[in-house]
């Protein structure tokens, strides 16, 4: 469950079967551990609904649907960043794999052209984290949950709407 600073209460269904660690659990963790403030997470934490979230518990604003749109259009580049540096981390955690640290370099440059970000240690920061939760989360009794807090700082910002272009023609100089 994911408590949000607004008072709402979601559930994310997971649609991840076959690994040892949920692949939401990564994503929280990569995107923590490497201040990703516009990833899945952080943008849940703005008030993003992806269809994997249920509401269980709280009023969402009166724009909560075009909010959500907004920030998961406005962030889309970042959240994809998001996903593919948390598919590497994940990937070594399942398979006991050391710091994935030169993939997830590679996983950069298939959607930036900025150089590398983060250094060795983030990225074996993120993997350690992720190997020490998963094996909490696999020893969890049955009907407990993992608690996993999310920093305020890495809340994504606030997408505005777009501005409406005016009808009007423009205007010759002469």
């Amino acid at each position: 469950m994911l408590h949000r600073d607004d008072g709402v209460t979601l559930q994310m269904r997971s649609y991840d079967r076959k690994s040892r660690v949920p692949h939401d659990l990564a994503h929280a963790v990569t995107e923590r551990e490497l201040g990703l403030s516009t990833g899945v997470f952080g943008c849940l934490a703005a008030g993003a609904l992806f269809a994997s979230v249920q509401v269980l518990e709280g009023r969402l604003r009166y724009d909560a649907k075009e909010r959500s749109r907004r920030l998961i259009a406005g962030h889309a580049r970042d959240i994809a960043v998001a996903e593919v540096l948390s598919a590497v981390v994940h990937d070594a955690v399942e398979h006991e794999r050391p710091t994935p640290f030169a993939a997830a370099r590679a996983a950069w440059g298939s959607l930036r052209e900025e150089p590398f970000p983060y250094e060795e240690t983030d990225v074996q920061r993120a993997t350690s984290t992720l190997r020490r939760l998963g094996d909490a989360w696999v020893h969890l009794p049955a009907g407990t949950g993992l608690r996993f807090d999310w920093p305020r700082r890495l809340t994504a910002a606030a997408v505005p709407p777009a501005r409406p272009r005016s009808r009007r023609a423009p205007r010759r100089v002469r």
